[in-house]
């Protein structure tokens, strides 16, 4: 470690870094001489101190980011529109080499922070094993304070992908949930997950009805409530490198478990491993596995039944060369695993799967977890070493279980799967749907990491950072995009008196717009911690702007100034129109608020203005019945009468016409006139008045 360490200081940063070397000799040399219990106390204090050096250059690296950020953010979002387009073509270039500088500088603090967090690991180590006094909660204690992990950059790196992105499709935000992130299993599907309160499953489920059908993998026997149960069995070992490793996202992090699916009479029991950035397929991440008998299985994790023994039972049975390949090469990669690292079952994750999927089309699916339960495993009730304790089934939620073998999540899990390699963009329900208060987002959530904070809480010097998420009540705790309104009874009775059962949110054909990442109160929180931690410093980054940043920010401001004159000559010029130029400024603006509310535009008033229309045309149509009658079937005298009425009707139904038009004008430019007709009805008295006589 001592060689990875000092090869992966950043030159620039090297006095930041803990002083591993010059501690780790010290505790050997001191070590040799005698450990006492001054040396003992320098140890710890030496750490403290160390941890607080690093944790501030974090906090203060990531201040100046922040800042960064927001300008980025604030000319993008706020300024670009005030812009010229030549102006605009540059302002995207300039955002575009700001931001990727950016992300440089995260991936730079991330190796920073972790590297860090190693080293002192390390040193507690070298401390255990030459003092033979366990320092572990000291690691658990200073990480949890100051933070040493790479998680604490993640809403950040989020939001600068976010404008990154919108840099890129120069200035226009991506439709669609792209949010998903998180690893990619054999059939590279990006994936998303979200929790779900218990009091939206049902509705949830319906909504998800309404649009894909429940995915039956067996359909020549009836459904059973115990085919939609799954129970995996997770595998680390006592210093939880497995979890570890899968935390921080490490390279080749694994995670190894054995699920079947249904009873525990099932005959097949799938070994699966997850690998994150895995080298054999060029740093992407893999979910792959085989399956094995259930009677095997005891005998393959102790290594008596071998990868090679299981290749050749394969090419017994008749499977095709390629299979055999691709399974012996999951099988021994796990026993090696398995071997090296000491595993061994720790815990089990147990819940009701419901999928929805199109049958064979592996383009989008969504499943839905419930009665999620997370039970121990490590080494209770497991007779002879056996790989699973026999005296738990799956009767949720597991009743008989002493409360401290047992964590029955509050939540339903929904997950959504994307093929994305072949350019699936998520449906226009599905995003309106993942913008709405029945889910909410926890970005790279993992049953395998939940129920191991929750168990060994106290012995992991690193947590999840959706923790804290658990003490909200997710109904409320974020804001909904868009109007989505999920499932309601109708409002509207039928033609026989009834009331429709429910209705999906009509508003489906909207289009929605959805940025790369959603945002989740994570961000808020995060940044909230954050403030703690910085106190009163303040930095800024106008030093570090190139010239092209301070030329478009400089055009910026000159726009924005010159709207702001222009629309200020524009209220006042109104003003006066209005007899509002002799008041005072306070009365003014009172004046104008009222006005305002009292002329607050509703579709009645729009009715209002066909009904009178159509008023004058029936008057005008009465007029010229009369006039035909006239014309048709009497003298001299009354065919003149008839005219005139004849040209009178016309005279008003195209005054009727002209008035309905500037009226609608009025209503929807200059909603503070007078609507009546003053001089209309007179008109048409005066003309009537004159035919009559």
């Amino acid at each position: 470690f001592d060689q990875e360490f000092n090869g992966n200081i950043y030159e620039p940063w090297r006095f930041e870094y803990v002083a591993y070397d010059s501690i780790n000799s010290h505790i050997q040399r001191r070590a040799a001489s005698g450990w006492s219990n001054q040396d003992e106390a320098e140890f710890e204090s030496t750490l403290r101190l160390e941890a607080d050096k690093i944790d501030l250059f974090i906090t203060r690296k990531q201040r100046e980011i922040d800042s960064r950020i927001a300008y980025c953010e604030r000319i993008l979002v706020q300024q670009r529109p005030l812009l010229a387009q030549s102006t605009t073509n540059g302002l995207f270039d300039s955002m575009d080499d700001a931001l990727t500088e950016i992300l440089l500088e995260l991936n730079d603090l991330g190796k920073f922070a972790r590297y860090n967090f190693l080293a002192f690991k390390h040193l507690i180590d070298t401390h255990t094993k030459l003092t033979h006094i366990d320092r572990q909660q000291l690691l658990v204690e200073i990480s949890r304070k100051k933070a040493l992990d790479r998680q604490r950059f993640d809403v950040v790196l989020v939001k600068v992908s976010t404008l990154h992105d919108m840099c890129r499709q120069n200035g226009q935000e991506r439709t669609g949930n792209a949010a998903a992130g998180g690893d990619q299993n054999a059939f590279e599907r990006a994936t998303a997950k979200y929790w779900v309160h218990p009091d939206n499953v049902t509705e949830l489920k319906a909504i998800l009805l309404f649009h894909l059908p429940v995915l039956v993998f067996d359909s020549t026997k009836p459904f059973e409530a115990s085919d939609s149960a799954i129970s995996s069995v997770y595998y680390d070992n006592p210093e939880f490198d497995l979890y570890s490793g899968r935390l921080q996202r490490d390279e080749s992090a694994e995670a190894i478990r054995f699920r079947w699916y249904g009873p525990m009479s099932s005959k097949s029991i799938f070994i699966e491993r997850k690998t994150h950035h895995a080298p054999w397929l060029d740093g992407a991440s893999v979910k792959d596995r085989f399956r094995l008998s259930e009677n095997k299985v005891n005998d393959y994790v102790s290594g008596r039944y071998t990868a090679e023994q299981y290749a050749a039972e394969q090419r017994a049975k008749g499977a095709s060369e390629d299979s055999v390949q691709q399974n012996y090469f999951i099988a021994s990669g796990v026993q090696k695993s398995f071997a090296e690292k000491k595993l061994d079952p720790v815990m089990r994750v147990f819940y009701n799967r419901t999928a929805f999927q199109i049958p064979g089309d592996q383009r989008l699916r969504i499943s839905l977890d419930t009665d999620l339960t997370f039970i121990r495993e490590d080494d209770i009730k497991r007779r002879n070493g056996n790989w699973r304790r026999m005296d738990v089934g799956i009767d949720h939620p597991f009743d008989y279980l002493p409360g401290d073998q047992v964590y029955r999540f509050p939540y339903a899990v929904l997950e959504t799967k994307l093929q994305t390699h072949l350019g699936q963009e998520p449906p226009e329900w599905l995003t309106r749907l993942l913008d709405s208060k029945l889910v909410y987002e926890v970005p790279r959530f993992s049953k395998f990491l939940e129920g191991c904070a929750h168990f060994w809480n106290s012995r992991l010097p690193l947590l999840p950072w959706w923790l804290d998420q658990l003490t909200l009540d997710i109904r409320n705790a974020k804001q909904p995009k868009g109007d989505f309104t999920g499932l309601s009874r109708s409002k509207m009775s039928t033609f026989d008196g009834s009331f429709d059962t429910a209705s999906v949110d009509p508003y489906y054909g909207k289009n929605t717009p959805r940025s790369s990442y959603a945002a989740t109160p994570a961000e808020s929180m995060m940044n909230d911690s954050r403030a703690r931690l910085t106190g009163g410093m303040d930095y800024t980054i106008e030093e570090a702007m190139d010239e092209e940043e301070r030329k478009a920010r400089k055009a910026a401001k000159k726009a924005a100034k010159k709207e702001k004159k222009e629309r200020k000559a524009a209220e006042e010029e109104e003003d006066e129109l209005n007899g509002f130029g002799g008041m005072e400024k306070d009365e003014k603006k009172k004046a104008k608020r009222d006005l305002e509310l009292a002329t607050r535009l509703e579709p009645k008033v729009f009715f209002a203005n066909e009904r009178t229309f159509i008023s004058w045309l029936q008057f005008a149509a009465i007029l010229l019945t009369a006039a035909l009658t006239l014309i048709n079937f009497g003298d001299n005298i009354s065919v003149t009468s008839g005219a005139v009425f004849f040209g009178i009707s016309f005279v008003i139904a195209f005054y009727a016409f002209g008035r309905y038009r500037y009226r609608a004008f009025q209503i929807t430019t200059r909603p503070h006139l007078r609507y009546d007709d003053l001089y209309g009805p007179i008109g048409l008295t005066i003309l009537l008045t004159g035919a009559l006589l």
